[in-house]
């Protein structure tokens, strides 16, 4: 097992820079999700660990070894692609076994460690069948199972679940992460998906531009987001980010474009006070949001726009103001099922103060890093 460790590392593709200067060490037995939208880098780092790109500046660690100048072969790591690349013409008992037998391990040790990984992966009943006629979660477990079979120091994994269905990839989600914990091998594993990142990892490190945003547990960058990227990215839906400013008379912030102030504790005005910037964002989740059908005397009275319904809990979109006849600035809730207003219908909120998030606007950080 190893630590991987990447420092400053910069890869361009001519004049794109797909890494730009990234830092991060990843704990031995750690599974680490390197989290995104698509063109943020996170693959083109992850195939920098491999050694499939070659950065031209910074260094890779893998263990206390520097693997910069390593072919693939000699990193001893797996990588298991967003295809599964399986050889159509060997059964899966051999697709599992074909890195053994091409590293030269006696048949004995080959047979004993496909039978481990197939009773692990539970496919040990399809292993005389070809890659022809198994299902998707099944060529996942294969692929998976090639790339365990050899030990590596890391697993390292490129969306491997994305062309499954909903239903597959929700239990794949638990047993790759219990497989993890078996194995105790350090993963990497990219994704676009935050349920799979939140459900999964016990760090998340968040791309955008070819830069890491931020890196922690998936309730830190959740509750605590060090951005507004990292803020508007995490959460389905996601965080209220509304432009405002801070009203030293009342002490509150005035939510741009709308009647709105929204009072805040001390810790929020502390972090005002000595802030050199006035243009400023509110933010705070759906769920930390309170609405009710009936007056409510502390509440913020308001108008529903749109409702949507997703069975478990409903979604609100409450109008808070308008900045053009056809653009309106739209708070939305989080509802218990049992709340279901209707479009146009009051409706009476209170946000809840301790959950508040205050952005620079200038600099997109939270208020907290710039004070």
């Amino acid at each position: 097992m190893a630590e991987i460790r990447l420092d400053n590392v910069v890869k361009k593709f001519g004049n794109v820079i797909a890494i730009n200067n990234v830092s991060f060490e990843i704990e031995d037995r750690e599974f680490l999700v390197m989290l995104g939208p698509s063109g943020c880098g996170k693959t083109t780092t992850l195939r920098s660990i491999a050694g499939l790109e070659h950065p031209q500046e910074g260094d890779i660690f893998i263990g206390p070894r520097r693997v910069n100048t390593l072919a693939p072969a000699d990193r001893d790591i797996a990588f298991v692609f967003q295809f599964y690349a399986l050889y159509p013409h060997l059964s899966v008992q051999n697709n599992i076994a074909f890195p053994l037998k091409a590293a030269k391990v006696e048949p004995t040790e080959i047979k004993k460690r496909v039978i481990n990984v197939a009773q692990m992966l539970r496919i040990e009943h399809i292993l005389d069948r070809k890659p022809s006629v198994l299902s998707g979660g099944e060529m996942q477990r294969v692929a998976i199972g090639r790339s365990m079979v050899r030990r590596p120091k890391a697993f390292l994994m490129d969306e491997p679940m994305s062309n499954l269905d909903a239903k597959l990839r929700v239990d794949m989600r638990s047993e790759l992460k219990s497989l993890q914990q078996q194995l105790g091998t350090t993963t990497v594993y990219v994704t676009h998906d935050q349920v799979e990142a939140m459900s999964m990892a016990d760090r998340i490190a968040i791309m955008d531009k070819g830069q890491l945003q931020q890196i922690g547990k998936p309730t830190d960058v959740y509750n605590w987001p060090k951005n507004l990227f990292v803020a508007g990215f995490m959460g389905n839906p996601a965080m209220n980010l509304l432009p405002c400013c801070f009203e030293s008379a009342s002490q509150q912030l005035k939510i741009e474009h709308t009647n709105f102030a929204i009072k805040l504790t001390q810790n929020h005005l502390d972090l005002i006070r000595p802030s050199i910037s006035e243009n400023l964002v509110f933010g705070i989740r759906p769920e930390h949001i309170s609405l009710s059908t009936t007056s409510i005397a502390s509440g913020l009275k308001a108008k529903v726009h749109l409702v949507e319904p997703l069975g478990s809990a409903n979604i609100v979109d409450i109008v808070l103001g308008q900045v053009s006849a056809d653009k309106f600035v739209l708070l939305r809730v989080r509802t218990h099922p049992s709340i279901v207003p209707k479009s146009g219908e009051t409706v009476w909120i209170q946000i809840d103060p301790k959950k508040i998030h205050i952005f620079d606007r200038s600099t997109t950080l939270v208020l907290s890093e710039t004070a």
